[in-house]
């Protein structure tokens, strides 16, 4: 059977309210997928991610990276990172992506999960540096994960599998009123590369 051809509803938003989320499902065969896989695992300059919480410097074993058209600056977790500039791929990715969803970006933010027991605790991406209510194109290579969001309030869970090659959009006021997180599991032993395709606001110097 073939699964490529199934698929989903980008229409359809999967949260209930406040907020929209589209599932666009892959953009790609495998064999495109693996390219790009293989291809950002080599090229991307990766670094163990940092956070600094209750005074404390956090060193994960995730890697990340953060690229964009111009240098600019990007702060989370009380930690700042300057862009690098596009490599070809991203340049790639991010114009398919935006062919597919009539979004435009200006940066990404790249995640290197190693395996299953990498994920991310709960939060959402509503950094000051970002367009407010900006789409966020998240594109997912490599393992299959799951991926959950929680109403702030309600506390009412959304839970969807990305495919690799898949897109994911979150837009509008999902980031104001739902967190997201990716949950670790030992089931999974490859690794995931998620590539956040992110509008930042026009910064000093610009």
């Amino acid at each position: 059977m073939d699964l490529f051809s199934q698929t989903p509803d980008k229409n359809k938003n999967w949260l209930p309210y406040d907020g929209a989320v589209h599932y666009y499902g892959k953009l790609m065969i495998k064999k495109q997928a693996d390219f790009y896989l293989n291809r950002l695992l080599e090229t991307i300059v990766w670094q163990n991610d940092e956070a600094i919480l209750f005074g404390k410097k956090i060193i994960t074993k995730r890697k990340v990276a953060w690229y964009g058209e111009k240098p600019y600056a990007y702060t989370y977790s009380n930690t700042t990172k300057y862009a690098l500039p596009w490599t070809t791929e991203l340049l790639e990715l991010k114009r398919l992506i935006e062919d597919e969803t009539g979004e435009t970006f200006n940066s990404c933010l790249l995640n290197l999960y190693h395996n299953g027991g990498e994920g991310m605790a709960w939060h959402s991406d509503g950094e000051r540096d970002l367009k407010k209510n900006g789409a966020i194109g998240s594109m997912s290579l490599g393992a299959e994960r799951k991926f959950v969001f929680k109403h702030k309030q309600t506390q009412e869970k959304i839970e969807l599998v990305l495919a690799h090659g898949s897109l994911l959009v979150m837009k509008d006021t999902t980031q104001t009123h739902w967190l997201h997180r990716l949950p670790p599991t030992k089931k999974i032993t490859t690794p995931r590369v998620n590539l956040t395709f992110r509008t930042i606001e026009s910064q000093v110097g610009d």
